[in-house]
């Protein structure tokens, strides 16, 4: 499945499953239109206990909100005349988690970055935090401040997003774990960033993590190692790269990292950029400029830089 958050006139993000290209459908009012077809009495709670209408939710529901999910996209599938169904141009995207409950990034983790930067390639992940707010939508414009930061940087990134509790979790057992993949661009205040020891007031800017296009389940895609991942400005390829570039993989992280924080459903873990970044360039993101990340398989995020 491909999970989204969609919006209608500026009502609250709901969770979405995408349908093609075109087509959103809502879950929760699917399964519920069907409850009331086959006379289920409380068919509203019943849907919005079993199809929750926040993304972190719904994992948190494990294969209960998966297999009334695909009831509810076989009832739809049947149901022109449905009014769950959404065309994707009439709607307004967010990111396939709105809320994380933790954002955990990793740095140095492609190869060829490591090698831009001049730096030794690190023996254990190099990990810091986003905070909430750095969230915003696949297509959403990102604020530049340029009283803030002169150095606005991009980051394009493959995350993946945690869908059970774990603590210890083995690396054998790892995708268990995790419900799926998505794009994401870590823009980051290079200049904010550098000014201390620690990064997190360069990374954690309001509006610097936009998130999507959706969220791909763990079963779409074969081999999250093998994905080409690509960034343009303005047309213009500044990264270009492969996800078997990663120092350290999907279970590496999964077993490093709940070794020392509890993984929780909604968590999302962006696995660090490919070489090609500003700061190795010299040029940073001006006011105007239009970013585009693409993972293969997942899809396109979109943002431009507005002051």
């Amino acid at each position: 499945m491909r999970l989204v958050t969609y919006s209608t006139n500026g009502s609250p993000l709901r969770l979405g499953i995408l349908l093609g290209d075109d087509t959103i459908l809502d879950p929760q009012l699917a399964y519920c239109e069907k409850l009331i077809a086959a006379g289920q009495g409380r068919a509203e709670e019943l849907a919005q206990a079993l199809l929750p209408s926040d993304p972190t939710a719904f994992l948190a529901n494990g294969d209960f909100a998966v297999k009334a999910a695909g009831e509810a996209i076989e009832y739809a599938a049947g149901t022109p005349q449905t009014s769950a169904l959404y065309n994707k141009a009439d709607v307004t995207l967010g990111s396939p988690v709105p809320k994380p409950n933790k954002i955990i990034c990793v740095g140095l983790n492609y190869r060829d970055h490591i090698q831009e930067m001049g730096r030794e390639i690190p023996s254990v992940p190099l990990i810091f935090a986003k905070f909430g707010p750095a969230v915003i939508g696949p297509f959403d414009d990102v604020p530049r401040n340029a009283h803030l930061t002169q150095k606005l940087d991009y980051e394009a990134e493959f995350a993946f997003v945690i869908g059970k509790k774990g603590k210890d979790i083995p690396r054998a057992d790892a995708f268990d774990y995790v419900a799926g993949y998505c794009a994401v661009n870590d823009i980051t205040a290079r200049d904010m960033q550098k000014r201390t020891l620690q990064w997190l007031q360069g990374k954690t800017l309001d509006a610097s993590l936009p998130m999507g296009p959706c969220l791909v389940t763990k079963d779409e895609i074969e081999d999250p190692h093998n994905l080409n991942i690509t960034l343009t400005v303005n047309g213009e390829i500044r990264q270009t790269s492969n996800t078997k570039q990663l120092v350290f993989d999907v279970p590496q992280l999964v077993e490093f990292l709940s070794h020392i924080v509890t993984l929780e459903p909604g968590d999302v873990v962006c696995t660090g950029t490919p070489g090609g970044v500003g700061e190795a360039r010299g040029i940073f993101l001006q006011t105007g400029d239009v970013v585009r990340v693409e993972l293969e398989n997942v899809g396109v995020i979109e943002n431009r830089i507005a002051e």
